[in-house]
């Protein structure tokens, strides 16, 4: 089975309180965003990958790795230009193997998982959460079709705050940690366009974006900003990372002052950084 895990955008994000636990609640909108996605296979452990001789052909030795788990129930290669800088057991879609693993009475059986990641990394694109959410709903559809969505979504939960959003992909309301999900009108009209810009060279982590944070409550929540026409938004609904992230990395601050030069509606950073996009009317 092959997917092709796609990134968000969020159009606002509040940072309000710091919790307990450590997370932080925050108040935002979630997109899925197509244009931007990775290649994703995942087949039982004696089947043959489709993918993997395209990878093989196209990309050097020093740009794939591949591991497999201590229990040989999962083999994974991953596809990456430049290189793959993680350990590949720790990929998200090994993660969502494990949770499978663990709520299936007979287990998981074996499966060999082909990644190409194309999305970039540490830009607040969510690729990894989204890779991680795919896998779940493919080894639900190849193994498990009677698991719901919402038994999905908490497993998802368990591997990161932005995953349970990707095992919908529509326009959703997030808070909590962003796991709590509310299905919303899609925000962004027909005749409308969204151009991503995520410079190469900076990678922004979540760690740092919120080290500078100070939470707050906002005067308008999200919610009714985004009620609004799509040509108010602009100046009124806010990333409150930039306030740090712009600081540390003026060129992304440029980089939105350009889309609006460009004719952008409206233009902000997604997530904690680095992408910047920018929505155009269709000419």
């Amino acid at each position: 089975m092959i997917s092709h895990p796609n990134v968000k955008l969020n159009l606002g994000l509040d940072v309000l309180r710091k919790r307990e636990d450590g997370y932080h609640d925050i108040d935002t909108v979630f997109i899925p965003f197509p244009g931007i996605s990775d290649t994703l296979e995942i087949v039982h452990g004696d089947a043959w990958n489709e993918t993997l001789a395209h990878i093989r052909s196209a990309y050097s030795p020093q740009e794939t790795a591949q591991s497999i788990t201590p229990d040989g129930k999962v083999m994974i290669t991953i596809a990456k230009r430049g290189g793959v800088g993680w350990d590949p057991l720790k990929d998200l879609t090994v993660k969502a193997c494990g949770e499978m693993d663990r709520i299936l009475p007979k287990g998981l059986p074996p499966v060999k998982i082909v990644l190409e990641k194309t999305s970039p990394v540490g830009a607040g694109l969510g690729g990894g959460s989204s890779d991680g959410a795919f896998a779940l709903r493919m080894l639900r559809d190849l193994f498990a079709p009677e698991v719901t969505d919402g038994t999905l979504a908490e497993l998802a939960g368990r591997l990161g705050s932005d995953c349970p959003f990707f095992v919908h992909n529509r326009p959703m309301h997030g808070m909590g940690r962003g796991e709590i999900l509310s299905p919303v009108p899609d925000p962004v009209p027909d005749g409308y366009e969204i151009r991503v810009i995520t410079p190469e060279g900076i990678a922004v982590s979540t760690a740092d974006a919120y080290a500078g944070i100070l939470p707050s409550l906002p005067k308008r929540p999200i919610m009714g900003i985004i009620r609004d026409d799509i040509r108010s938004w602009r100046g009124v609904l806010k990333n409150d990372f930039e306030t740090t992230v712009f600081r540390k990395y003026p060129e992304l601050k440029g980089i939105k002052e350009k889309l609006y030069a460009e004719g952008a509606v409206y233009a902000s950073m997604t997530g904690s950084g680095s992408s910047v996009f920018g929505i155009f009317e269709k000419k």
